[in-house]
């Protein structure tokens, strides 16, 4: 865990890393920057995951984000890099990379040149609009520009739709287990991650619009 903590702190101190994605500064863009204790707070990011994750609640799915503490949230974000997608001043979607997890129960995780995306969220109202598929593309290019040659993350095997939608994102299932305290067996998926060779792309994919919601007579 100190290594994997180390190279995360490293990586925020590089600075010819990608901290933050903008494209223009009106109220429709979307922020992708690293989680900044000034400016956020974890007891929203937390509530903000626990919607996300509640289908899979719903499902019977003890995910760790369907009802972990603020104190638990700040933890994982903290062992690893946090980023946050933001409109409005609004965390819109989250995920936490790693590096090497060389204590982690999964074997593949434990791989040296393997990293990992966890903590992965979108805000319910955000989902199907192209944050989480962003988040990925992001996440890719964070592990290929830190010489990792795969990413890799793992999810609920019963979870078909989230299953469906991370092969389209180009992952294949590696391995299937069941972590301590889960009812339920993880599916552990993996690919090649891709940098990005500009960081226009990125942008456009992140400068989505925000919703609107009816107010209330």
């Amino acid at each position: 865990m100190q290594k994997q903590r180390a190279a995360a702190g490293n990586s925020n101190r590089n600075p010819s890393r990608v901290a933050t994605v903008q494209r223009g500064s009106g109220p429709g863009s979307v922020v992708l920057r690293r989680f900044d204790p000034s400016l956020d707070s974890y007891e929203q990011l937390t509530a903000m995951l626990h919607r996300a994750f509640a289908k899979l609640g719903m499902m019977g799915l003890n995910c760790l984000c369907v009802g972990q503490t603020s104190s638990a949230t700040r933890k994982r974000a903290r062992s690893g890099d946090c980023f946050v997608a933001v409109c409005g001043g609004e965390v819109v979607g989250t995920m936490t990379l790693y590096a090497r997890d060389a204590e982690s129960l999964c074997e593949h995780y434990r791989v040296e040149n393997v990293a990992t995306l966890r903590q992965f969220g979108v805000e319910p109202a955000w989902q199907s609009r192209g944050i989480g598929k962003s988040l990925i593309a992001f996440a890719e290019h964070w592990a290929a520009t830190r010489g990792y040659a795969q990413l890799a993350l793992d999810t609920p095997y019963p979870a078909t739709h989230l299953l469906d939608f991370y092969r389209s994102q180009g992952f294949r299932m590696v391995d299937v287990m069941r972590f301590p305290d889960r009812d339920y067996d993880s599916a552990i998926l993996s690919k090649p991650p891709v940098a990005a060779r500009t960081l226009a792309s990125w942008s456009r994919r992140l400068e989505l619009p925000c919703p609107t919601f009816p107010r209330a007579a």
